[in-house]
């Protein structure tokens, strides 16, 4: 007996649909900066969106003029296949969550303090436009709290670092996320867009104590490079590990996510860390002892939405 092969379709250039949401809206709009404010994006990065689907499609889709942007030739024949392809996805996607709504139940959620501060607020946001029947409950604690809450089914699904190359088959990467060596307003070696690993030789550092994910993999490393690591102090608490970097003048590594709003107001500096990289991955784990059910599938699936988008904000890479 043959079994029916899998459709043969084909995607390249139409592979990202947000690309030629842009397109659509630029189109429509006359403008990249009233299209920015309307896919709620920045110019320049609508611009860099435009400038790749051009070079992916061989070939102008905009004029640019004096009072804006006008369809190409090439743009004005295929702009209402791309409306059409648009409403088509966007009817799908209705369906889908339309299907999904009967979701309902608590889904209780482990995650890391520098993780859980950038994603839990519009997790709540998501679930309650999207999914009414859904409540969230949220547990923070250190990798290993989570684990155990996994293990034990006190949580349904955890966000955790993992160190090193690859993952256990049953976790997810969400996430790819460079250390950086963060220090205070004005300092010299963080001014650097970049600092090899070697230069945090015998710095004066504030890091989390043993037993602890991020600590075992420095020290690793360390040690490999043959490089000394000298804590004047250690602390777990990332508030106290920001607030004494910028006070005491000392330093740490963390994640730029962890003090991207510090970072942001001039607190703080940070310098990604090569030569070489010290790297996590932010992985998806559910409860060993539990099969997602329709509820954790759906907040799952949002979560992989809200990390692609802080990916676009350049708070870590994803492979989505």
């Amino acid at each position: 007996m043959q079994h029916p092969k899998a459709t043969s379709i084909q995607l390249d250039v139409t592979a990202s649909l947000q690309k030629w949401r842009a397109f659509l809206a630029i189109g429509e709009l006359g403008s990249l900066t009233r299209a920015a404010l309307f896919l709620n994006s920045n110019q320049s990065l609508l611009s860099r969106q435009l400038n790749a689907l051009e070079r992916e499609c061989g070939t102008r889709l905009f004029v640019r003029t004096g009072r804006g942007v006008e369809l190409s030739d090439v743009g004005q024949r295929i702009f209402p296949q791309v409306r059409a392809l648009l409403a088509d996805a966007e009817q799908l996607e209705n369906e889908i969550r339309e299907q999904a709504r009967d979701a309902s139940g608590r889904v209780t959620l482990g995650t890391l303090p520098s993780i859980g501060h950038h994603l839990v607020g519009q997790l709540f946001t998501e679930v309650r436009a999207r999914y009414p029947g859904v409540s969230l409950k949220v547990l923070e604690g250190s990798i290993g709290q989570v684990e155990e809450w996994l293990a034990d089914a006190r949580v349904d699904i955890g966000i955790l670092y993992r160190y090193g190359g690859t993952l256990p088959e049953h976790e997810q990467c969400l996430a790819t996320v460079d250390s950086y060596l963060i220090g205070p307003a004005g300092d010299r070696l963080t001014a650097h867009e970049e600092v090899s690993f070697r230069t945090l030789h015998e710095l004066p550092f504030i890091l989390p104590s043993a037993p602890n994910g991020l600590r075992t993999a420095l020290d690793s490393m360390a040690r490999q490079e043959h490089i000394t690591l000298a804590p004047v102090i250690e602390a777990d608490s990332l508030p106290l590990q920001t607030s004494l970097v910028a006070r005491e003048r000392l330093y740490t590594v963390l994640p730029l996510h962890a003090v991207w709003t510090e970072v942001a107001k001039g607190e703080v500096q940070a310098a990604r860390i090569v030569d070489p990289p010290f790297q996590r991955t932010v992985a998806l784990v559910f409860a060993k002892t539990k099969g997602p059910g329709k509820a954790v599938s759906a907040i799952a699936g949002l979560i992989g939405e809200i990390v692609d988008r802080m990916a676009r904000d350049g708070m870590w890479r994803t492979g989505r």
